[in-house]
């Protein structure tokens, strides 16, 4: 027999690649953090001596689940300013509250509370886009989490940085730095076309014709964005970075709301990618994306949550869930975002956005062995006749058990395995006493 690491046997195996697949008793050999193959149970018992066997004859194993966008230190604005238009809640509460209260320690804890909810979500990969991203890089290194971290740039000065250079030549150091991980990728992450003047938008470019990283952007989120940028600019936000050359399969186009038919188009012929956040896009009303229109212009959309100050939750599961009721709403089309290409923007679509689909996002032979187990065996996921849409529209994330990421679990029988819940939870409660007490909104 042949030696393995690990070998997870269950009911099904949804693989994502090929698409629309339920695999029945299968099996999942792992070594040295990737698989090895997906095979029938029987026959994997025959053919593997592994070190750990784990049976799982009620749950589905599908890939980790990928958030494509996320500001993962701010859980710890979670539930600070609800109920507020998007400006207001910007303006009024969460700018005030990071020019005050953002630290190192504060994305550290921030991440650790993020990390340890998406984990328990079946999360196995999160993009993100924050200030001290190497402080979010060491923590999810520490926590065997893997992820994609955003090389912040802004015009306006931070504590983190001052200028435009200053962002740029710290995210290109940390690029530098994580160049040789094997759980953490790079990508730049200009936050916004409001936020970022056209110098620093063209040193990206030119800098990244080499390096060759994907570019996540805040784009057409709201019309508000869109009028107000037709005002100064004299054109909207997809059309300057068209000018700017930056319409190409490295940009990661994030929220998307306001689009007309033309500029779905362009997307398409420029093979950008867009992350839709149905989410956060509806608590802050920012409008709807047209997704059933992206996917059939043949553009990749993949799913993320944004940030839990302002969804208030990293549930991909809901996210997942929430995209696939809200595209037949929208498109009035009950056929619109079927299950099974609902799982895949959260799984394999995401890790396509940010460059990472060679080795994650479907359970294939040579990938990366991260892996969420979801159990269907409860009485509001029964009787189940497809599992696969079954996952999309009954489960929650108290159902996901177990999590592999490059082979380790990280949750096992719902229990984190390299975090501390009962620290992550009591710097929580810190944090929340200090900025309570000084938001206008909450008397502490």
């Amino acid at each position: 027999m042949e030696s393995i690491d690990t070998l997870i046997s269950a009911r099904w195996v949804i693989p994502v690649e090929p698409d629309d697949t339920v695999l029945n008793h299968h099996s999942v050999a792992i070594r040295d953090g990737k698989i090895v193959a997906v095979l029938p149970t029987a026959e994997a018992t025959q053919k593997y001596q592994a070190r750990d066997t784990v049976v799982l004859p009620d749950h589905a194993l599908v890939p980790g689940l990928v958030n494509a966008h996320t500001h993962a230190a701010m859980s710890l604005f979670r539930g600070l300013a609800d109920d507020l238009s998007l400006m207001d809640w910007l303006e009024n509460h969460i700018w005030p509250a990071e020019a005050k209260w953002v630290s190192d320690e504060f994305v550290r804890d921030g991440t650790r509370l993020a990390i340890a909810e998406m984990l328990k979500s079946g999360t196995t990969c999160f993009n993100d886009m924050y200030f001290f991203p190497e402080d979010t890089a060491r923590v999810c290194t520490d926590a065997g989490m893997r992820a994609a971290i955003g090389l912040i740039v802004v015009d306006f000065p931070t504590i983190w940085a001052q200028t435009p250079e200053e962002y740029l030549h710290k995210g290109l150091q940390l690029h530098d730095d994580l160049r040789n991980s094997e759980l953490i990728k790079t990508v730049f992450a200009p936050h916004a076309p409001y936020s970022v003047s056209d110098g620093p938008f063209e040193r990206i470019r030119i800098i990244n014709n080499e390096l060759n990283l994907p570019v996540t952007i805040h784009l057409h989120e709201t019309a508000h964005e869109v009028d107000e940028a037709v005002k100064k600019t004299g054109a909207r936000p997809l059309a300057r970075l068209a000018q700017l050359d930056l319409l190409n399969p490295n940009l990661v186009a994030v929220h998307m709301t306001v689009l007309l038919t033309q500029e779905i188009e362009t997307l398409a012929a420029a093979g950008v990618h867009v992350v839709h956040c149905p989410e956060s896009n509806m608590k802050l009303a920012s409008g709807f994306c047209r997704v059933n229109d992206l996917l059939a212009a043949g553009i990749n959309v993949a799913l993320g949550t944004d940030s839990a100050a302002s969804n208030n939750d990293l549930d991909m599961l809901d996210e997942t869930r929430i995209a696939a009721l809200l595209a037949k709403a929208v498109s009035n089309d009950a056929t619109a975002l079927p299950a099974h290409t609902a799982l895949r923007m959260a799984t394999l679509n995401g890790a396509r956005a940010l460059g990472l689909d060679d080795r994650i996002g479907s359970l294939e032979a040579n990938k990366a062995a991260d892996i969420t187990a979801i159990d269907l065996s409860g009485i509001t996921s029964q009787p189940v006749y497809d599992p696969l849409s079954q996952i999309v529209y009954t489960a929650g994330r108290e159902q996901v058990t177990d999590v592999w990421v490059a082979g380790k679990r990280l949750l096992k029988d719902r229990v984190l395995t390299t975090l501390d819940e009962d620290k992550i939870l009591r710097q929580a409660a810190k944090w929340r006493e200090q900025i309570a007490a000084s938001d206008n909104g909450h008397d502490g």
